[in-house]
């Protein structure tokens, strides 16, 4: 019994391998005898002329969409049609037609390493099927294209934003192959990259964009290298209208105070405070979308700070205003004010001119014993004593006089009548602030 079944085993092996080898040979029935022939001895592992100088690989790219640009993580993810131009020698054909070929085959053909250097994260889109075109002309030329969707790493320079402008790059090296067995080239120069002018992006426009070649040079070799830069204008009318203009609008909104009478403490306490909440809120707001990390100062926060400031300095405005009201001596009292800063003053003239006294009797007294040499020699102790004791006195002469100069200074820095501190400031908060805004825009906008 276990020999009938070994046997029976044994029959149905047979049928299987005779309806394989049908199928394979109806499959090399179905095959176009060109690539029949062409695939005969063909080695894949094997770069076109190899033994024979370098293989020329042309490229040009179709930039299908740029989605997004990320100041946060500095890349950008963008769509494209990455074509890829060479000749391989053995798959020459007789004929006027080129053949196009499933993507799949491509498994079967020598393909160039090339990958996209600084890439984060990459895919091939394969809906419905793996985007791949194979496409082989009677000369040998073989066209390869793919749909890639890849995110690039963008170095950028943020310290004029949002009045910045980034130049990004796409290189494209061979991973394997160096200078002496692949060459990259741009079909047609800068007119390689198409589809930009049709792009809209959500902050910026493209000024400019252009290609050039080159070489990586690492520890294993020189390899050869495309490179295609393209330069991006941040669109600022979305900036003004979100952070500009309302923190202009805040420092506008605190000078209101100004016209607010200084007995009215509640409502000018109000509006400073609630003014720099609001501000210290939109200053947060506006950092929400660049890197926490970021040692750049932005040309942003530089503005942010300048209206702070201003908020800021119109609350403390106020304060000095509200002390001086305060302290300031009434009608009744002004003359006896007046007699007592006069007293004060006559006292310090006193000192000083006692010290002066003492120190020029001291001078005068040593010019005496210099010429008395002959008649009355003092010792030397005596003369040291005298002339230890007149420094001193020279030193504390000197700094009762910048004592003197600097209750002066403050003197003429008190202020008469306090409510002209408002209308001081009714004037120079304004003028200051547009001046300061001039000098602003000018440097970021054309510096």
């Amino acid at each position: 019994m276990h020999v009938c079944s070994f046997v029976g085993f044994l029959l149905l092996l047979l049928f299987i391998s005779r309806i394989m080898d049908g199928s394979v040979a109806n499959t090399e029935e179905i095959l176009p005898p060109t690539i029949q022939r062409l695939m005969k001895g063909y080695n894949k592992y094997l770069r076109p002329f190899f033994g024979n100088g370098p293989v020329t690989v042309g490229m040009s790219l179709d930039i299908a969409s740029i989605d997004t640009i990320s100041e946060i993580n500095m890349d950008y993810t963008a769509t494209i049609f990455l074509r890829q131009r060479w000749t391989d020698e053995r798959l020459c054909f007789d004929g006027n037609k080129s053949l196009s070929l499933d993507g799949r085959l491509v498994e079967l053909l020598w393909v160039p390493d090339t990958f996209i250097v600084d890439s984060k994260k990459s895919f091939l889109h394969d809906i419905t099927v793996e985007n791949r075109l194979i496409r082989i002309f009677p000369n040998g030329t073989v066209l390869y294209a793919l749909r890639i969707t890849t995110t690039v790493a963008c170095s950028m320079d943020l310290t004029k934003y949002p009045m910045d402008r980034q130049t990004c790059m796409l290189q494209l090296e061979s991973w394997g192959y160096n200078v002496k067995d692949v060459v990259f080239y741009w079909t047609r120069g800068n007119q390689s990259v198409s589809g930009l002018d049709h792009l809209q992006l959500a902050q910026y426009t493209l000024e400019d964009h252009y290609t050039s070649e080159s070489e990586a040079v690492y520890e294993t070799g020189n390899y050869p290298k495309l490179i295609f830069h393209f330069k991006l204008k941040r669109s600022i009318l979305y900036f003004i209208l979100e952070t500009y203009v309302p923190s202009s609008a805040l420092v506008v909104l605190s000078w209101v105070s100004f016209w607010i009478s200084q007995s009215s403490v509640p409502a000018r306490i109000c509006i400073g405070v609630t003014t720099v909440l609001t501000m210290t809120t939109l200053m947060m707001g506006a950092r929400t979308s660049l890197p926490n990390a970021n040692c750049f100062i932005k040309a942003i926060d530089v503005y942010l700070g300048i209206c702070f400031s201003f908020i800021f300095g119109a609350l403390i405005e106020y304060a000095v205003a509200h002390f001086c009201t305060l302290h300031q001596p009434n009608a009744a009292n002004a003359y006896m004010y007046g007699q007592e800063m006069q007293e004060r003053e006559d006292e310090m003239n006193g000192i000083v001119t006692s010290f002066g006294s003492h120190a020029l009797r001291a001078r005068k007294r040593e010019e005496m014993l210099s010429r008395m040499g002959s008649v009355n020699n003092p010792t030397p102790s005596e003369s040291k004593e005298d002339v230890s004791s007149s420094q001193p006195q020279t030193r504390c002469t000197k700094c009762m006089s910048r004592a003197r100069r600097i209750i002066r200074c403050l003197y003429c820095c008190k202020v008469e009548n306090p409510h002209y501190i408002d209308n001081y400031s009714r004037l120079t908060f304004p003028l200051s602030f547009v001046i300061i805004n001039l000098l602003y825009w000018t440097y970021y906008l054309y510096f």
